[in-house]
């Protein structure tokens, strides 16, 4: 009993040492906070929106809901069952929040901002690639996955249990954990297929980007050869392009690829696949041969799709085009199939060392894109995937330094319209400021995948599944 009353006045005695805000005088400024959370709108079940005040202070005390956080210093963290039980609360609602902090001795409250929390939930898990973000684009690469209500994270894939070998992303077949894919490259690579948590080897050569069919029995990916090469303009850094690259169906019964000549022109570029969510389009992308890396600049892109019936395994005799104005990469189809987001840049096929790379929506049912004003910033804005409820997409920034690619969090609601996308919270506030490691083609996720790096490992020194 002596040590809780002693433990408790220790507490007691902490807790009054922290200052709390006298004397304040008013800012008509918003508070300058990393991550940027101010007025941005969250789901339900995310997790706390942690953060720290740029600013000298001695300490902070913020105001959210019926949250006060005091605290010396200048970090914001929240107990995440009263974080909890805020959103709960506070469901299609919105939350003030006030930040005030103590500097040179002054009391200064900043402008209030607000959360505004919808009930529409994010997929709560989410893959990614763990990169460092330097020339050697596939060196010490990691897979790993988040689970986006905690902040619980799980290793898919490691560099150190496979031999350092380069890893492409992990995608989901409609979003479904017990249905997946990730491309280990290098001698003895393959596709690794997780079904239901039995991880098989596939000999599927060549393959970079692909997406499931919505029964899971057809995957459309691209084969390509592709070329890295340093760029002139330092803006850029990296350039890399295919020097050719086609499109082509795997189906995983008959264990069998087959093409069409509209998907494997000679004179063109494909690349990109994806199904639309009722299986009867392929989306990609696809571009005239021009001289590489002379004619880089003149390399464009055009969104377009050709039918498929996936009850017959056809592909269709003819090509649309959707848009051909940019350089588009990454075309993903909403899960209701109203939206297809994409990716444009001036030119090329690898826009996350284009400065200039947005993010564009198409509506499919009348053919007017929103450029996503409110999304896009003057950095890299690329790789993204939708959530099941087609209320949520995750994409890839590069809009704090340029360099390092972070998740950040976009909300279309029912009328179509973006809101401001906040970046993916974590633990400790500055998290960010210490990564040195670059956030790569986020996926989101159902549910938890059932299987970690040791099961790929194994998987890794199995026979390969061959397909013809």
């Amino acid at each position: 009993m002596k040590k809780i009353l002693s433990l408790l006045t220790i507490l007691t005695v902490l807790a009054s040492c922290t200052p709390t805000p006298e004397n304040v005088q008013q800012s008509n400024v918003l508070p300058p906070i990393y991550p940027d959370y101010c007025d941005v709108t969250i789901p339900q079940n995310i997790a706390p929106l942690n953060f720290l005040l740029r600013a000298d202070c001695e300490a902070i005390e913020v105001k959210a809901g019926d949250i006060t956080i005091n605290a010396r210093g200048n970090e914001a963290v929240f107990d995440i069952d009263d974080w909890k039980a805020l959103l709960q609360q506070s469901a299609d609602k919105s939350i003030e929040v006030t930040v005030s902090a103590l500097i040179n001795g002054q009391w200064t409250a900043y402008r209030p901002f607000t959360w505004q929390v919808v009930s529409d939930k994010v997929d709560p898990y989410l893959t990614y690639r763990l990169i460092e973000p330097d020339y050697e684009i596939w060196n010490n690469v990691q897979i790993q996955q988040r689970c986006v209500e905690n902040f619980d994270v799980n290793a898919l894939g490691h560099y150190e249990k496979l031999e350092n070998r380069c890893m492409n992303c992990h995608t989901f077949a409609n979003q479904n954990p017990q249905l997946s894919m990730m491309y280990v490259r290098g001698p003895g690579g393959g596709a690794i297929l997780n079904e239901n948590g039995i991880l098989s080897k596939l000999n599927i050569p060549g393959s970079v980007y692909f997406g499931f069919s919505p029964t899971g029995r057809y995957i459309t990916y691209s084969t390509q050869k592709i070329i890295p090469a340093f760029h002139s303009d330092p803006s850029k850094r990296l350039e890399v392009y295919d020097s050719e690259s086609n499109v082509c169906v795997a189906d995983m019964q008959e264990h069998r690829i087959f093409t069409s000549p509209l998907l494997s022109d000679s004179l063109k570029f494909e690349t990109f696949p994806t199904f639309s969510p009722d299986g009867k389009y392929i989306y990609y992308c696809a571009a005239d041969s021009v001289s590489l890396p002379h004619d880089i600049k003149q390399l464009q892109y055009s969104l377009v799709r050709i039918a498929f019936d996936e009850k017959s395994g056809t592909i269709g005799t003819q090509v649309d085009t959707l848009y051909h104005q940019r350089s588009v990469c990454h075309p993903r189809v909403s899960p209701d199939g109203q939206y297809i987001l994409y990716t444009v840049a001036d030119y090329g096929t690898f826009p996350i060392w284009h400065p200039e790379a947005d993010l564009q929506m198409m509506n499919l049912q009348t053919g007017k894109i929103d450029t996503l004003g409110i999304v896009n910033s003057a950095k890299s804005d690329t790789y993204h995937s939708w959530s099941s409820n087609s209320r949520w997409f995750v994409f890839a920034s590069k809009r704090d330094d340029g360099l390092y690619g972070k998740p950040y969090f976009c909300y279309i609601d029912k009328h179509g319209k973006a809101h401001k996308p906040f970046c993916l919270p974590q633990a400790h506030p500055s998290f960010y400021d210490n990564n040195l490691k670059s956030f790569n083609a986020p996926e989101l996720g159902k549910g938890k995948v059932p299987f970690d790096v040791e099961d790929v490992a194994k998987a890794m020194k199995k026979e390969s599944v061959t397909f013809k």
